[in-house]
């Protein structure tokens, strides 16, 4: 029997899982369709591909939007319709520890051209303006979504006790990703769990999960001993960048120097930057108690 087959067999099978399955296709539409303002990003790439001023942005995607090369229209789209981690919980609270089979995802990004599906982009001055979407933004979309993915049951179980329960769907996005590929690495995100949000030590930080999903799909350690080897390692370099980042930027010749006093030069460093990589030590440094033995 085909992967099709067996999918709709299950729908017959499980109509509490077909109902699961509609509800996420209903989701789908209606965040594809929501109103996404233009960013100052899509702004910015109008102006230099195009020379799109800010005045000429309503007329230019009721006109020319639909004339790009797929190549020119994922270029400018995508900064709206490549899903953020707080898409995908949306998705991932609807689903839990299930999936969407991936044939299924590729079969609803042609039923999602087909509908169509019509975009409602929101110009700077307020003005919203229909625009039906191709499939290859369809395509960036929705396979970016991870429907596909699903959460082994301990996992999902261990996730729905966690408090608080505002942040379980973000859990569930992050425990969907394909970095927890095996099952060492998925014992790297129990631990995490279990310390972090079941121990008795303090809540974690906010970006605490977001920031162990970076650094599993940054640096891909094998497993808890890979993990617990590397973070010394990690850390230093950190306390590096924060001793660079309190430094002012090197001048790009003499000249510059001199007017800014020579050797006697008051610039201070970049405190955002500063800032930022002390966030970051301070989560390695609670990260490798919650990864100790």
């Amino acid at each position: 029997m085909g992967s099709q087959d067996s999918f709709r067999d299950r729908f017959r099978l499980f109509p509490a899982y077909a109902a699961r399955v509609q509800v996420v296709w209903d989701r789908l539409v209606q965040e594809l369709e929501k109103p996404r303002p233009i960013t100052p990003q899509v702004l910015r790439h109008l102006a230099s591909a195009f020379g799109v001023e800010r005045t000429e942005v309503g007329p230019f995607l009721d006109q020319r939007l639909g004339t790009l090369e797929e190549v020119e229209l994922d270029l400018l789209l995508s900064p709206l319709f490549t899903p953020k981690l707080a898409d995908q919980a949306v998705f991932a609270a609807l689903l839990a520890g299930n999936s969407v089979p991936a044939t299924q995802v590729s079969e609803w990004v042609s039923r999602l051209e087909a509908r169509p599906v019509v975009a409602q982009l929101v110009t700077p001055e307020g003005t919203v303006h229909p625009a039906p979407l191709k499939r290859v933004t369809l395509e960036r979309y929705v396979l970016r979504l991870r429907l596909e993915g699903a959460v082994p049951a301990p996992l999902e179980r261990l996730i729905a006790t966690l408090p608080p329960a505002s942040e379980r769907p973000l859990l569930l996005a992050i425990a969907r990703r394909a970095i927890w590929n095996t099952p060492e690495r998925v014992a790297v995100l129990e631990r995490f769990l279990a310390r972090a949000y079941a121990g008795d030590e303090p809540a974690p930080a906010p970006r605490d999960a977001d920031s162990l999903l970076a650094l599993m799909e940054g640096a891909e350690p094998a497993d808890m001993a890979d993990l617990q080897r590397r973070l010394p390692a990690w850390e230093q370099v950190v306390r590096t960048q924060i001793a660079s980042a309190a430094q002012p930027s090197p001048f790009f010749n003499e000249r510059v120097q001199d007017l800014h006093g020579g050797g006697r030069d008051q610039r201070s460093g970049s405190e955002p930057l500063r800032v930022q990589k002390q966030a970051e030590l301070e989560f390695l440094g609670r990260l490798a108690r919650w990864m100790s033995p």
